[in-house]
């Protein structure tokens, strides 16, 4: 009899994630993920119905989560503060739903922010104060680049794979990194740049070392000016502005990209600023913050045009991570301290759901099947 009954179990364990993983593949466009910091998971959500499909290990003190670009992996920062001994990034595979071997980054210390792009993981490495690129078809880390910033926190990668940003928590920059024709002659640090600017050679597969008949490329490093704690940011939909959100000023500095230059330093309503994201057609500018304040106030929604505030939103708690759907009828809401992700309407402004996807939520990403 309890031969039987063990039979049972297995059959039903089985069947149950022979559903879960049918469900995912059948999920129509994109599906959200969802990091539990404190629960050390990640989450597969359904963002039509909001409901979790399958959880999985997202290894030691998740923070930041990006998918592959066909949608079948994610790859996850295990962070660990600015000098921890963690040297990893957990990957999940997200059509069997499970936890696979960790990315071991060996002297790379404290991975945090991610992007994937032109096939290949591009991660922050704070303790080393560098960026680094990870290729998943020879499974190693194959460039490096110095920031020459402490804390280097965030990245965004374009998608031609030239131009890369960085927010430096504890430096108050931006650095704008791109991949230019390397100029010769002069002693003095190259235009644009600032002394001790480090530039390595263009890493390989990403792009040509030397155009056709043209200049060997190399990356040139511009640190802008930010604010205190610049932490959260997006580049404008259109590639022209950045907008950086100074955790510790209460303000949001804009810099043009092409004269890589701050123009404006705006005031927001919310405290301890964590991320900032563009809609898609570039006209809002959605702003979290932890510390909600007297007020509630943990998400602020700017125009970007005018720089001024549309709505201020309480969501029940200091929020991180935002998430926007494509169409930019959205947006999803880390609010990490009351452990929900809140979901609101991009039309009316209001909330008008919330998933429970663990304690502590914060990083979110789409992970979008072909």
């Amino acid at each position: 009899m309890s031969g039987t009954i063990s039979l049972l179990r297995k059959f039903l364990y089985v069947a149950t994630a022979f559903i879960a993983s049918t469900a995912y593949a059948q999920t129509s466009a994109s599906t959200l993920l969802v990091l539990a910091k404190s629960d050390n998971t990640v989450a597969i959500v359904d963002p039509a119905t909001l409901q979790v499909l399958a959880r999985a290990s997202a290894g030691p003190d998740p923070h930041e989560i990006v998918a592959s670009d066909d949608g079948k992996f994610a790859y996850i920062s295990n962070y660990g503060g600015s000098d921890s001994d963690l040297h990893t990034i957990s990957v999940v595979d997200l059509v069997a739903q499970k936890a696979l071997p960790p990315i071991d980054l060996g002297g790379l210390h404290s991975a945090h922010g991610l992007d994937f792009a032109g096939g290949k993981l591009y991660f922050t490495a704070e303790t080393n104060k560098v960026i680094g690129r990870y290729d998943p078809a020879s499974q190693r880390v194959d460039w490096i680049l110095g920031t020459g910033q402490d804390r280097t926190h965030m990245i965004a990668v374009s998608k031609n794979l030239d131009q890369i940003i960085t927010s430096n928590v504890n430096s108050g920059t931006i650095s704008i990194i791109e991949h230019i024709a390397q100029r010769t002659g002069g002693s003095g640090p190259p235009p644009g740049g600032s002394a001790g600017s480090p530039n390595a050679g263009g890493p390989p597969s990403q792009g040509p070392e030397r155009t056709p008949g043209g200049p060997r490329l190399t990356w040139e490093v511009t640190n802008v000016p930010a604010g205190n704690g610049v932490e959260g940011f997006d580049v404008s939909p259109d590639g022209k502005e950045i907008w950086a959100a100074n955790a510790r000023d209460g303000t949001v500095t804009i810099i043009d990209v092409g004269n890589k230059k701050a123009t404006q330093t705006i005031p927001i309503p919310v405290k301890g600023a964590n991320r900032l994201k563009f809609t898609p057609d570039g006209k809002l500018a959605l702003i979290s913050g932890l510390g909600a304040g007297a007020a509630g106030i943990s998400l602020v929604v700017m125009d970007a045009s005018t720089r001024k505030e549309v709505k201020q939103l309480n969501l029940g708690g200091g929020a991180a991570g935002i998430l926007i759907n494509t169409d930019g009828s959205r947006a999803y809401v880390a609010v990490s301290t009351n452990d929900k992700v809140a979901v609101v309407d991009l039309k009316t402004l209001e909330v008008v759901g919330q998933i429970s996807a663990g304690k502590q939520p914060d990083g979110l990403a789409w992970a979008v099947r072909k």
